[in-house]
């Protein structure tokens, strides 16, 4: 189901944004959005409602654009195949810009640098390096760049794939895997939140973040373009950084 709802209480609390932004025209049309509530601190839920660093970037876009967002929750495999059916106009859940996506989707600008990390269970010895993770058992969700990841430069590593974030690192916490490999910030996020883990200090990649739009509508992705740049202008983007991202570890 779709939830056109304004995620914007805290934005408006922290000052970052006006109140005059609170009201749209009648006649706005709505940018669809589809993204997977599962990866704090990027989306999740809380108390029923849509929350995060994405959300609220996106909430802001549209409000630069006077145009609501009509969000869906969707699994993450499913968020591309909905943009490219024309069930969503934007798709936004820490998704990485890569030439295989660009194929069938177009990108807008990166707004966020990322990449992958390695994170293993506190007092596991035994990992301490990325060569550490060859024949071991590796928690991933699927759908994502670190499966392909790990086929391509780790063969021997036995993965263990998931359809949510939690569930990823659960098994990390009960020892069922050795490790878990996901973006940078829900890694960190996870260790500074509920602890018992660490994230091995060698990044596995270095990544960029964009909101995948539909490439029948360039004017859409112009216009988000646009407005990145007018809420890194005025000093948006940098708040919501530092609400989401108080630490360098992000």
């Amino acid at each position: 189901m779709s939830i056109i709802r304004p995620v914007l209480t805290s934005l408006f609390a922290a000052g970052i944004l006006c109140l005059s932004a609170t009201s749209f025209a009648q006649d706005a049309q709505p940018i669809k959005a589809v993204t997977d509530a599962t990866f704090p601190p990027m989306e999740y839920m809380e108390n029923g409602k849509f929350a995060g660093f994405d959300i609220e970037l996106v909430e802001a876009i549209g409000h630069v654009l006077n145009r609501p967002i009509a969000w869906t929750n969707v699994d993450f495999k499913g968020l591309v195949p909905s943009v490219t059916a024309q069930r969503a106009d934007i798709a936004v859940s820490a998704i990485y810009i890569t030439p295989a996506r660009a194929e069938v989707i177009d990108f807008t600008h990166s707004y966020l640098s990322g990449g992958l990390v390695a994170m293993v269970k506190e007092g596991n010895t035994t990992i301490n390096t990325l060569d550490d993770l060859k024949g071991k058992k590796i928690s991933v969700q699927v759908g994502t760049k670190s499966v392909q990841w790990l086929r391509d430069n780790i063969p021997s590593a036995q993965l263990v794939e998931v359809e949510k974030n939690q569930q990823m690192f659960s098994l990390v916490d009960i020892g069922r895997v050795d490790a878990a490999v996901t973006g940078k910030p829900a890694a960190f996020q996870y260790a500074r939140t509920k602890g018992g883990v660490r994230i091995l200090a060698d990044q596995l990649t270095t990544e960029e973040y964009g909101i995948a739009v539909q490439k029948n509508q360039p004017k859409l992705t112009a216009d988000i373009n646009g407005a990145l740049d007018q809420l890194k202008a005025n000093g948006t983007y940098a708040a919501l950084v530092q609400k989401w991202f108080p630490t360098t570890t992000k």
